[in-house]
């Protein structure tokens, strides 16, 4: 684990769409746009470079803030906190999958780290005994499947294992107007972005800058920015709203959104991930429904799931986010 200072930022804020019309290069493409929406799931990981053919996903995990974990499809479930009865010290932010589909790792608000499958446990914060400032609110997994990252509300960057640390907005004495929710690496691992609330986007290693949300809307977001997904290539990335609005930057392809769709999700949109072609990308809401756009195939949800299985929760799910299987 590593906490430095160096690093470079690319400061500025911008986006795309939400239904509404968006002037210059923030206009949405809503041609080709294939949507499926629904619920499913049961039960209860890193990326790779890109390559020039790369293999379809075979499903995804759905993680919850209680530390339960769905599986659907080839996305195949090997334990979590909640089926452990594990007592949680804080809630559960994130999940990111292993290269091979076959594990996973779920990071908590306080730094821990939970991991399955064939996920490697590379350490966590509380095992540094170091002072955390803000909470936690992702991880990324490193590519090749050797580390991680977590990234905490006030951008302070934590690497573990084979993950490299390529400067934070702490170390830079750089306090962002809103929490940072997400951190996305670059496809070859040699830097990332982090993503505040507000739509701000910060660039660290080669992480390229291609703009944000509040420059191109001229003002602020008209709900809070939830995530970011990387093109294959990095050259690119598309920014997803909790109203479900979804904007592209750089060579992004945008394939449509819930609002352009019509679609009022039950719960606030909580994440995006992109297929690995770059051809699609999957929202997920908070209480584990599913919108699949262009080639990301629909797999399931959680409340269809629940539904076909006769299941009826004595609380409400806080689904937490979504993760793709290579």
């Amino acid at each position: 684990m590593s906490e430095e200072r160096r690093g470079n930022v690319g400061a500025s804020q911008e986006r795309h769409g939400s239904g509404r019309r968006r002037r210059g290069r923030g206009r949405r493409w809503l041609a080709g746009a294939a949507l499926v929406a629904g619920v499913g799931g049961a039960a209860l990981g890193p990326a790779g470079p890109a390559s020039a053919l790369p293999a379809a996903p075979t499903g995804y995990y759905l993680a919850t803030a209680a530390g339960g974990v769905f599986g659907f499809a080839g996305a195949t479930v090997d334990g979590s906190p909640a089926a452990s009865g594990t007592t949680l010290q804080a809630p559960v932010v994130g999940v990111a999958p292993t290269p091979d589909g076959k594990g996973y790792w779920l990071a908590s608000a306080d730094g821990g780290i939970f991991a399955y499958g064939t996920a490697g446990f590379f350490g966590s914060l509380p095992g540094t005994g170091a002072k955390l400032h803000a909470p936690v609110t992702a991880i990324a997994a490193a590519p090749g499947g050797k580390g991680y990252w977590l990234v905490g509300a006030d951008g302070g960057v934590f690497a573990f294992g084979g993950a490299g640390y390529f400067g934070s907005l702490p170390a830079l004495k750089v306090t962002p107007a809103s929490p940072v929710v997400s951190i996305t690496p670059t496809p070859d691992g040699q830097g990332y972005w982090l993503l505040g609330a507000d739509g701000g986007v910060f660039a660290f290693g080669d992480a390229g800058y291609f703009g944000n949300e509040p420059t191109l809307l001229g003002g602020p977001v008209p709900s809070p920015v939830v995530g970011l997904a990387t093109t294959p290539d990095g050259q690119g990335y598309w920014i997803a709203q909790s109203d479900g609005a979804v904007s592209r930057f750089g060579d992004a392809l945008f394939v449509g959104s819930a609002l352009t769709s019509g679609i009022v999700p039950n719960a606030p949109v909580v994440g995006i991930d992109a297929t690995q072609d770059g051809k699609g990308y999957w929202l997920v809401g908070g209480d584990g429904g599913v919108f699949g756009f262009g080639d990301a195939s629909y797999f399931g949800s959680l409340p269809s799931e629940l539904a076909a299985g006769g299941v009826s929760l004595s609380r409400p799910v806080s689904v937490v986010g979504l993760a793709a299987t290579p």
